[in-house]
């Protein structure tokens, strides 16, 4: 008989934001993670990563039932979002984001499992992005996160109310080191956008730590 397994109880609290900040202690996980550069709405490669990256997920939770019993729901979409020059985003300057789109992994899945993986779905799919995924560990430490509801595209307020929050609470989110992290509960193909919800978490330094440039 297959086992099921689901967020671990230390991590539930990660996933269920709500629309007051709070800070968070976020543990080492796995993901299968994929890179690009570009505006999310008109670049090809973010168009061609999102297939790729649920794609492989879907074959190794197929792939881990098979090979060891484990059942497990593949996971929310998540993006670390960043760029050279912060003005970027102040100015919706798509064309200059970089971004990582990643879906965590439970820890049974393994490097092997993954290479498998990708070889099975080669031979299903011509997915041209198939080779830049890879499984990574990511550890993001204390930080602070809120709920977004509604479009992508009205996040500044929400964002500038968990700035506040971390700075209350003496720290700074310095955006040249750390990245803006999104979790998407919602699915812009089958929800109106003010339906869309959205975790929006940022790691901040102590104040001791932060820099003159820091935002």
């Amino acid at each position: 008989m297959a086992t099921q397994t689901d967020l671990e109880p230390q991590y539930v609290a990660l996933y269920r934001a709500t629309a007051e900040p709070q800070i968070v202690m976020v543990p080492e996980m796995t993901f299968l993670m994929i890179d690009g550069t570009g505006d999310p709405e008109t670049g090809e490669s973010f168009q061609r990563a999102i297939p790729v990256l649920y794609g492989l997920s879907y074959t190794v939770r197929f792939a881990l039932k098979r090979s060891l019993g484990v059942q497990h729901k593949v996971g929310a979409l998540e993006g670390l979002w960043w760029a050279p020059d912060m003005d970027a985003f102040r100015v919706k300057n798509g064309g200059d984001w970089q971004w990582t789109m990643m879906i965590r992994q439970p820890p049974e899945v393994s490097a092997d499992l993954v290479e498998a993986a990708r070889a099975e779905l080669a031979e299903k799919k011509d997915l041209r992005r198939l080779d830049d995924t890879r499984l990574e560990s990511f550890t993001e430490g204390r930080a602070a996160q809120i709920m977004h509801l509604g479009p992508y595209e009205a996040e500044g307020p929400t964002i500038a109310r968990l700035h506040d929050f971390i700075h209350e609470h003496g720290g700074r989110f310095d955006g040249r080191f750390q990245k803006h992290h999104e979790i998407y509960l919602g699915d812009p193909r089958r929800s109106a956008p003010e339906r869309l919800r959205t975790i929006l978490r940022q790691p901040f330094l102590e104040a001791a730590t932060a820099t003159s440039g820091d935002r």
